[in-house]
């Protein structure tokens, strides 16, 4: 088995995630890098795998080929995710599928195969989910109840598996980000959207990173909701 420690980031492609998988090499991790389109890495020590985590299954099939390839598991980061925002009396059965199978379905399967395997290796694990402050703070003008319902979810399955795995070394963090400047945004919006912080702007790629990164090394911390919002959480 390898020593050198193996994240696997999901929704890796762009934004967030793709900003990730750089950020984890260099604290000296090999890197799986999970989208449902994504090239062929020429990194030795980052395997890109195409999974679509909706569908049962493909979770568990990213984290056995983690471990064909590496060996190990010591860090998961659930940072796919689906977003739809519009008036509650028009989401679709086909919207509520969208977000429930990539916010909850995903984050449970990989999650599931993910944290057995670092049970099993007897080290310390960690897992980071990426939820929104809606959560906490919801904005009339940004209706988003599915959002609101699944990423409600994973924060209070974060306290939860942070409590079950304390004693076995595994944490379970989560950040819950305000808006931030990515691909999912449409410059036109970016006004609007920077309105609803506080600090009266977007947030960026690299201060997710940050924020990430300050967790996975941060071996006191578990159980925590933290906010990368510019503020909305406390209040508007």
């Amino acid at each position: 088995m390898s020593t050198r420690k193996v994240a696997i980031i999901t929704g890796a492609s762009q934004g967030i995630g793709a900003a990730l998988v750089p950020a984890y090499r260099k604290l000296g991790y090999s890197v799986v890098a999970v989208s449902r389109s994504i090239g062929i890495s020429d990194d030795p020590e980052v395997l890109n795998v195409r999974a679509d985590l909706s569908r049962p299954g493909e979770g568990a099939r990213v984290v056995e080929q983690a471990l064909a390839r590496f060996g190990r598991v010591d860090t998961l980061v659930n940072n796919a995710g689906t977003f739809i925002a519009k008036p509650f009396t028009e989401y679709t059965d086909e919207d509520f599928d969208a977000v429930t199978g990539t916010n909850l379905r995903g984050f449970f399967d990989i999650s599931r195969s993910a944290i057995a395997a670092m049970a099993a290796q007897g080290d310390p694990g960690h897992v980071v989910n990426v939820s929104t402050t809606l959560v906490d703070h919801a904005l009339s003008p940004l209706p988003s109840a599915l959002a609101s319902l699944t990423k409600g979810g994973i924060n209070a399955v974060t306290k939860s598996l942070a409590t079950e795995y304390a004693a076995r070394s595994i944490r379970v963090n989560t950040v819950a980000l305000g808006v931030i400047r990515t691909p999912m945004h449409a410059p036109e919006t970016h006004d609007f959207l920077a309105a609803l912080h506080p600090v009266g702007r977007l947030g960026e790629i690299d201060e997710v990173v940050d924020a990430i990164t300050y967790l996975e090394q941060a071996g006191f911390v578990t159980g925590e909701i933290l906010h990368v919002d510019g503020g909305q959480s406390a209040g508007h």
